[in-house]
């Protein structure tokens, strides 16, 4: 229960007095109950014990919010597109959730510096961001009920990060959309995949990386050489096309 667990905070922590001056330029209110939003950037690799032995981190504020942003974009997209079919709708909404989109819009909103984590994140895959990004939905889900945190997801992220024609119009050919960019704006873009060996690997492991000069702009595996490019380019076309 969520209660009991946070009865245990009477005080305000540093982290909490923080957390009220800078969530209100993120979320448009200001917080409630603060040891939520404590919590929501906890990351399980900085979790905290408790005196009882129970560990404290965002994952369980990470599965609501995943629940609540799936329910609110699908209603959003279900309005918004009342003559478009069941396949339309579910594709866009994976395109509004999917991780590395969600990884970058925790990015622009700032969530990222909010994290507390004792994970190095490299490669360009972040997981974690958008995993607080979700907690932090969640979080405002239980602090203020489902219409503000509605409210907050279309208003805070929907409408001022997310451009829905371009996910309407976007391909699945990441590698292709990567290297039309590269040659409409004459930038030197270049793949570089090969294959890793590892003595107790079943099946063989690709790693691909896509590079704007020295730059690299997305790493990536896979199974295939395929599917490692394709992840590469995917994680370069987020980070540096949609949102630049």
């Amino acid at each position: 229960m969520i209660k009991p667990i946070f009865s245990r905070f009477r005080r305000k922590t540093d982290v909490q007095r923080r957390l009220f001056y800078q969530l209100p330029p993120i979320t448009g209110f200001r917080p409630g109950n603060l040891s939520l939003y404590e919590l929501a950037f906890i990351h399980r690799s900085a979790s905290i014990r408790m005196p009882d032995g129970e560990v404290m981190n965002n994952e369980r504020l990470e599965y609501l919010g995943d629940a609540v942003l799936d329910a609110i974009i699908s209603d959003f997209l279900f309005n918004s597109f009342p003559d478009k079919d069941e396949g339309f709708l579910s594709k866009l909404r994976s395109r509004i959730v999917k991780r590395t989109q969600l990884n970058q819009l925790a990015e622009k909103m700032g969530i990222h510096k909010l994290l507390v984590s004792n994970t190095e994140h490299g490669n360009g895959v972040k997981n974690v961001y958008g995993d607080a990004l979700e907690a932090l939905v969640g979080a405002v889900y239980l602090d203020r009920g489902f219409q503000r945190a509605r409210k907050f997801v279309l208003e805070r992220v929907l409408n001022k990060y997310i451009d829905l024609e371009a996910l309407i119009s976007q391909e699945a050919d990441f590698k292709s959309r990567v290297i039309e960019w590269a040659q409409k704006e004459k930038k030197d873009i270049s793949i570089e995949t090969q294959e890793i060996y590892q003595e107790d690997a079943k099946v063989p492991v690709f790693f691909s990386r896509v590079r704007l000069g020295e730059q690299v702009l997305g790493e990536g595996t896979g199974s295939s050489k395929k599917e490692a490019e394709q992840n590469a380019a995917e994680i370069a076309y987020y980070q540096y096309l949609v949102f630049h």
